[in-house]
Order: structure tokens, then C-alpha cells, then sequence
């Protein structure tokens, strides 16, 4: 069984940057496609950013379009951790940011973080 534990959510001003981090145990990492999702006040969960790794690197990275260019998804395989990156921070980048992990034959993301809050202050 796959368990993920994010951190790195906190208050940060607009314009501001956070590193997100998400260890995984139970599993490894080069095994699953990672994704970052994120919930913002009065919104459904919705994809923010993911990647796949095969043949030793990273493959089919994809961003949701309001965050290309500011966000950056990337993964320490022997740290089994994976991360984000997120600068130029805005208010509506406020959200609980989520881990995620599929198989790569999977449909769905089948294993999932409690979340860490993200605040960004006007």
C-alpha cells in the first residue's frame, strides 16, 4: 500500500515562491505516474501538474495551462520523493495542494496525500 505525506504549504505574499514535497513509503516512486492536484476554496479538486518516469527520465510532463511557466513538477527517485515547485505565486493559487500516484497502466490516480495548504496573501 502506497502512502503519501506532502509538506511545504504555508502563508506566502503574491509574488512569493513555496516548495511543495510529497514522500511516498510503501512504494517506489519510478513505479507510478505522480501528479500534483489542488482544491481551492469553493472549487472541486481539479490537475495541476504530472509527470511519468520511463527508461530512466522524466516523460510526459503536463501542466494546467494557468500554471506553466510558474510551477515546475520534479521527483528524487532514491528520495522516493516528489515535488513542486511554484513561484510567482497568486491569490487563486490558494488551495490544499494534493499528491497523487497511479500505476502506469492505470486510468486513475489511485493513491492520494491528505493535502498541505497553500495561503497567498494580496
Amino acid at each position: 500500500q502506497v502512502e503519501l505525506v506532502e509538506s511545504g504549504g504555508g502563508l506566502v505574499q503574491t509574488g512569493g515562491s513555496l516548495r511543495l514535497s510529497c514522500v511516498s513509503s510503501g512504494g517506489t516512486l519510478s513505479q507510478y505516474t505522480m501528479a500534483w492536484f489542488r482544491q481551492r476554496p469553493g472549487k472541486e479538486r481539479e490537475f495541476v501538474a504530472s509527470h511519468t518516469w520511463r527508461r530512466g527520465r522524466v516523460y510526459d510532463a503536463k501542466y494546467e495551462e494557468s500554471v506553466k511557466g510558474r510551477f515546475s513538477i520534479y521527483r528524487e527517485n532514491f528520495k522516493n520523493t516528489l515535488y513542486l515547485d511554484m513561484s510567482s505565486l497568486k491569490p487563486e493559487d490558494t488551495a490544499i495542494y494534493y499528491c497523487a500516484a497511479k500505476n502506469l497502466d492505470s486510468s486513475s490516480y489511485e493513491y492520494w496525500g491528505r493535502g498541505t495548504q497553500v495561503t497567498v496573501s494580496s
